[in-house]
């Protein structure tokens, strides 16, 4: 079989509601973290990043008909629409739809909602994608925690390489609502100031909201300029508490060694690695024993956590496509919000954007339930 590419893409969040536009925000240091009072997600201030529907374009269908859309629903619907747009990808019987996502349309499921209760079902979420474009085969719900949207890639090249699907389009997008702020909150994780990953002053996590979408494909014509080719993956589950690491990093080190293994590289053939990231006490620690482990506490790391927030079974996919374009524009981009280091084993955490000439990235996911993944991407020659 053939090489597997992850091609067009796009991001819908409150940095823009495209790549480009995200990604130079990204380059000029802005965040998309706010301070928010709102009583109905929660009954203290918080910092979170949030997507304003009232203002995305009116690309998602007839405007008279939007109001049959969740909030979710249409950021998906738009960000979707613009990779099969820009593709030109024909949704034939070749062509499979993966999901990934944590929670769906959760907010369904308040008071106040006016979508019947059976919306809230991840099945009745695949549907309403399926029927709204047309998609000719039965949608894939991957609900996997936080590992959603990085391991979803890592699916859709599996299900390529078994000539299952000659394509696979995959979109990622998870919600700020009460529910999923009400359990980090009791877990007391919330930030109310912007997250700072493996900073020594970090106060924990930041949940923000947002949908992604990419092509992954075989065929070579379909290229956007910062396609990448996907060389290695794999995930272990650790089974170490249902929301604690690791406290050896054992999942997150085996599942990158098994991918540094299917790609044929060695830890020093890896230019930058984008991390997970949370600015919690226990992940970052983790990562960072892991990453020692690994050999790879020299290669220079970031976490986007602190422009986008935690979004959750999106956050892999989303920060899949960042990495995309700084390996195309050959940049380093800085980790947000790292001053001084907090974890007890050294990494080298990007604390500023710079130019970098580079080929390949590391990508890692973690997430409750000891659940990890690790994918491994590379440059398409110029």
């Amino acid at each position: 079989m053939g090489r597997v590419y992850v091609s067009h893409n796009t991001i819908v969040s409150s940095l823009g509601y495209d790549s480009p536009t995200v990604i130079q925000k990204i380059k000029d240091g802005v965040s998309g973290l706010q301070s928010v009072s709102d009583p109905k997600l929660l009954d203290q201030p918080l910092c979170t990043s949030l997507v304003d529907i009232g203002k995305l374009p009116k690309t998602i269908g007839e405007p008279e008909k939007e109001e049959n859309y969740t909030h979710l629903e249409q950021m998906l619907l738009m960000s979707l629409g613009q990779v099969i747009q820009a593709s030109k990808t024909e949704l034939t019987d070749r062509v499979g739809l993966i999901i990934s996502t944590t929670k769906g349309n959760i907010d369904v499921l308040e008071d106040d909602n006016p979508f019947p209760v059976e919306r809230s079902y991840l099945a009745e979420l695949g549907k309403v994608l399926k029927e709204f474009f047309g998609f000719k085969t039965p949608p894939i719900v991957l609900s996997n925690a936080c590992v959603s949207g990085l391991l979803a890639i890592a699916t859709a090249k599996r299900m390529i390489t078994q000539g299952r699907f000659d394509h696979v389009l995959v979109i990622g997008g998870d919600l700020v609502s009460k529910f999923t702020l009400s359990g980090f909150n009791a877990f007391q994780a919330l930030s109310p100031e912007p997250c700072r990953p493996y900073d020594k002053n970090r106060s924990g996590i930041n949940i923000g909201e947002v949908a992604a979408s990419v092509l992954v494909t075989q065929d070579e014509t379909k290229l956007a300029e910062e396609s990448v080719v996907v060389l290695g993956d794999a995930s272990c589950n650790d089974a170490n508490h249902i929301s604690g690491p690791s406290r050896t990093g054992e999942g997150l080190y085996r599942s990158t060694k098994l991918a540094l293994k299917e790609a044929k590289l060695q830890p020093k053939d890896i230019d930058f690695i984008s991390a997970h990231g949370t600015a919690t006490q226990f992940n970052d620690e983790m990562e960072a024993i892991a990453f020692n482990r690994l050999k790879l506490q020299n290669t220079p790391l970031n976490s986007l956590k602190g422009y986008f927030g935690h979004t959750l079974g999106a956050s892999g996919l989303l920060e899949t496509i960042v990495g995309m374009h700084s390996l195309y524009q050959n940049t380093v981009f800085a980790s947000k919000g790292f001053e001084e280091m907090g974890v007890s084993q050294p990494i080298n955490v990007i604390k500023r954007t710079e130019p970098r000439p580079m080929d390949t990235f590391l990508k890692t996911s973690s997430g409750f339930g000891g659940s990890n993944t690790a994918v491994i991407f590379k440059k398409v020659a110029e």
